[in-house]
C-alpha cells in the first residue's frame, strides 16, 4: 500500500475520552448506593428504630472510627489467613488445571472430584478441620483455600483449552514440541482466564476466613463480629461487615491492577476490538 493510500489522522475516528466510560461504569452504582444509604438513614431515624436492631449508616461509621484501634489486630489476622489461603489456592488451582489439560485421563478423573468438592458444606467440614489441625492458622487457611481454588482451577483449565486452533496447527506444522506449544501458546492464552478466576477467588476469600473464625479462633473479624453480636453492639457488627467488604474490594482491585500490568497485550487488543465495534456503529 502506498503512503498516499493510508488514511490521514483527520479521517480516522476520534478516540473517546476515558472519563466518559469510567463514569458510565462506576457512576450508576455509586449513585444507587448513595441513594440507598440516604433512605436507610432517614427511615432509621424517622421510625426511631433502636440502634441494637438497626443502626444508622452514620452510627456505623462512628463505631468504625471509635473502635479502629481495637479492630486492627483482628483485620491483620483475617488478612493473614486470606493471603495464605489465596496463595495456596493459586498453587493448587494452577497445578490441577495443568494436570487436567495435559492428560485426558486425569481430566475425566479429576473434573468430577473438583465439582464434588464444592458440594461439601464448609460449616459441616470446619469442625472436623478444628479437630484435625487445632485452633491455629492451618484450619482457617485450609477453609480459605477450599473457597478459592475452584474458580482458579476451572477458569485456568478452560483458558488452556481455549488457545487458537490455527496457531496450534501452525506450531505443529513447524515442528514445535508439546512443551513449546504449551508454554508459547496455551499458557499465555490461559492468563486472562486465570485472572478472571483469581478475581472471583479474591472476592470469596474474606468470607471463607470469617467462616473459619466463627468455628474456632481467638482473633479475627469473625470473632470480632461474634463478640459484638453477643454484646448487642450491632453497630460494631455492621462496621466489621463494612471492613470485610472493603477488604474484598481492595483484593479484587489489586488483582485487576495486576492483570492490567502483566497483560497489556490482552487489554490493548480488547480496547482495539471495542474501538472497531464503536466505529462500525
Amino acid at each position: 500500500m502506498s503512503v498516499e493510500a493510508l488514511p490521514s489522522p483527520a479521517a480516522r475516528p476520534a478516540r473517546r475520552r476515558p472519563a466518559a466510560p469510567v463514569w458510565r461504569s462506576y457512576g450508576p452504582p455509586a449513585v444507587l448506593i448513595g441513594v440507598l444509604l440516604v433512605i436507610w438513614q432517614v427511615l432509621a431515624q424517622a421510625q426511631a428504630i433502636p440502634s441494637y436492631i438497626l443502626p444508622t449508616p452514620t452510627a456505623i461509621l462512628a463505631a468504625t472510627g471509635q473502635n479502629w484501634s481495637l479492630m486492627l489486630p483482628h483485620i491483620g489476622q483475617t488478612l493473614q489467613q486470606v493471603l495464605w489461603g489465596i496463595g495456596l489456592a493459586v498453587i493448587i488451582g494452577v497445578a490441577l488445571a495443568a494436570a487436567v489439560d495435559l492428560s485426558p485421563w486425569l481430566r475425566r478423573a479429576l473434573y468430577p472430584l473438583l465439582v464434588a468438592s464444592q458440594t461439601i458444606p464448609i460449616l459441616a467440614l470446619a469442625p472436623l478441620l478444628i479437630i484435625w489441625f487445632g485452633f491455629g492458622l492451618t484450619p482457617k487457611v485450609f477453609i480459605v483455600t477450599l473457597f478459592c481454588f475452584f474458580p482458579i482451577a476451572i477458569n485456568t483449565a478452560d483458558g488452556l483449552g481455549a488457545a487458537d486452533p490455527e496457531l496450534l496447527s501452525l506450531l505443529r506444522a513447524m515442528g514445535a514440541s508439546r512443551r513449546q506449544i504449551w508454554t508459547k501458546v496455551r499458557l499465555p492464552a490461559s492468563l486472562p482466564y486465570f485472572f478472571s478466576g483469581l478475581r472471583i477467588a479474591a472476592t470469596y476469600s474474606v468470607t471463607g476466613a470469617i467462616i473459619g473464625e466463627w468455628v474456632g479462633a481467638s482473633q479475627g473479624l469473625g470473632i470480632y463480629m461474634l463478640r459484638s453480636a453477643n454484646a448487642f453492639k450491632t453497630d460494631q457488627v455492621f462496621s466489621a461487615i463494612l471492613v470485610s467488604s472493603l477488604l474484598s474490594l481492595i483484593l479484587f482491585g489489586l488483582v485487576f491492577l495486576a492483570e492490567r500490568l502483566l497483560l497489556p497485550w490482552y487489554h490493548s487488543s480488547q480496547r482495539a476490538e471495542q474501538w472497531r465495534e464503536n466505529a462500525s456503529r
